[in-house]
């Protein structure tokens, strides 16, 4: 995290949470979603329009990228100063790019170190769990992912996708976690 943000959160500790207004999808690109755009329906949705505008400002995804976190309850977040807005996952925390030479990276840049588990779902999406954490093969890495499993290097487990988000700990939709808390 960022020396500024950590100052900020000091400064102003009360601000509070945002939901629903920045979303991370499967081949790890963000989107900011103004109201307008959440009320066409969830980021992950089929919604047209729903999943809002991609972020391009390459200082401003960065700047994400280095503040990006999960909470207790393995909702991801982004800390923007004092506020956390937390992220709506179009299909894991992580999306993992592979390298020729095997290294695994996150969409962040972030190493991720070792692969303890490969995974394919019953759409043939591939996922990896790293020492960084769980999450979704780039779908122009499949290759790659397929040479390592062909090499031995990674055994491929079946999975259920609806099964992972409690599996692996992590919350799809904080926003709509959040919007269902206030109605019960």
């Amino acid at each position: 995290m960022d020396d500024i943000v950590r100052q900020a959160m000091a400064k102003w500790p009360n601000v509070p949470d945002c939901y629903g207004w920045l979303g991370l999808d499967a081949r790890g690109q963000w989107y900011m979603r103004d109201d307008r755009t959440q009320a066409l329906g969830p980021f992950a949705s089929a919604a047209p329009g729903a999943r809002g505008s991609l972020l391009r400002h390459e200082k401003l995804v960065d700047f994400i990228h280095r503040n990006y976190e999960r909470d207790g309850e393995g909702r991801w977040f982004f800390q923007n100063g004092p506020q956390r807005v937390y992220v709506e996952l179009e299909a894991t925390p992580w999306i993992w790019r592979l390298h020729d030479d095997g290294r695994v990276a996150s969409h962040t840049g972030r190493e991720a170190g070792e692969v303890s588990a490969c995974l394919t779902d019953e759409a043939g999406r591939v996922y990896l769990l790293t020492e960084a954490g769980f999450g979704l093969v780039h779908s122009q890495d499949v290759a790659l992912a397929a040479d390592a499993i062909e090499q031995g290097r990674w055994s491929v487990q079946e999975v259920r996708a609806a099964d992972l988000p409690a599996h692996y700990g992590y919350v799809m939709s904080p926003a709509g976690q959040q919007q269902a808390g206030h109605q019960g």
